[in-house]
């Protein structure tokens, strides 16, 4: 079993990486249904819970249904990232994780994210003060290194294991790789082979059919993955891996009307959570991923991205669904 710390997990958990934008809590219920077995808010800045800003304390929303769940912080800080933390454990996650993997250059060359990859000592000073400063498991996600020149995560994973984290996931690129070219993940199957470690190691980069997510956890020995872009406009995602794990067959992908059905269910949670104006505009980002592939739809998307009116929008849908009933995906 994958457990972390009191948090118990199946024996190959699936992870829903957080994702800016896209992993919050109108998207988790589905992916929660669909089979995610431990889930993360959006990456949430100290700076901004510790100065109390509406956008970063909206994100420690979370619900008793997704559970277990963990919210993600980060920030270049050892104190702001350690009251972020105090701030992260009052909204009762089931655990809190670090950010040492985002790439971004507004987080990065802050010295936050990826960026603490170029400064390990920095890096083992704020997980250390995080860790003292809550009772709650912490947890790290983080890349193999800032460049080619910089893959230090094999020493990394040790050393955070030594000052107390409970479980680590490692995406198989560098900073410098962004999300570009193919992910490598020899180095995390060397974190899995030294025998000094025993928390969680999952492995998180390019598992995008359920087939890659056998073959990795076959080829590198990882305790679990965590899945992010495959997700996007795909909660389904999760079901089918699952689906392959247990009997080595594909599943069958979902229906043309099921993906609208679904699609509905976010948008009225999209719509509770953040208010119908936000929810609304935040919503039109995932039409295009809900029903990518089909031919003739883009007429349909664009009436769903250019109206704020919720009846509009869902009577589109409602006719997509007719036109649309028997297309392949």
């Amino acid at each position: 079993m994958a457990n972390i710390g009191k948090i118990q997990l199946p024996e190959f958990p699936l992870l829903l990486a957080p994702m800016e934008d896209v992993s919050d809590p109108p998207f988790r219920i589905l992916c929660k249904e669909m089979g995610a077995d431990l889930m993360y808010t959006e990456f949430i800045s100290s700076d901004g819970l510790i100065r109390d800003i509406d956008s970063c304390m909206k994100k420690l929303d979370i619900f008793d249904y997704e559970r277990p769940i963990g919210i993600q912080i980060f920030g270049g800080d050892d104190e702001s990232m350690s009251r972020a933390a105090e701030i992260a454990a009052e909204a009762k996650p089931d655990l809190v994780d670090i950010n040492y993997g985002c790439p971004v250059k507004k987080v990065a060359c802050k010295g936050a994210g990826a960026g603490i990859l170029r400064d390990l000592p920095k890096m083992i000073r704020i997980t250390s003060e995080v860790v003292k400063s809550t009772s709650l498991p912490v947890t790290v996600k983080t890349r193999l290194g800032w460049d080619e020149q910089t893959k230090n995560v094999v020493e990394v994973a040790e050393r955070l294991q030594d000052i107390g984290i409970q479980a680590i996931t490692i995406h198989g690129r560098t900073r410098t790789q962004m999300y570009k070219g193919h992910a490598d993940w020899s180095l995390i199957a060397k974190i899995k082979e030294n025998p000094r470690m025993h928390i969680p190691v999952f492995g998180n980069g390019d598992i995008d059919t359920p087939q890659k997510a056998v073959t990795y956890k076959n080829q590198y020995g990882v305790d679990g993955v965590m899945i992010g872009r495959a997700t996007i406009g795909n909660p389904w995602f999760f079901r089918e891996v699952k689906h392959f794990i247990r009997t080595g067959e594909t599943l069958a992908p979902p229906t043309f009307e099921e993906r609208i059905t679904v699609c509905k269910r976010h948008l009225k949670f999209s719509v509770e959570w953040k208010g119908e104006i936000l929810g609304l505009l935040e919503m039109r980002q995932h039409y295009s991923n809900y029903f990518r592939g089909i031919e003739g739809i883009k007429h349909y998307r664009n009436s769903l991205v250019n109206t704020l009116n919720i009846n509009e929008i869902e009577a589109t849908l409602e006719e997509m669904k007719l036109k649309f009933s028997n297309a392949s995906f």
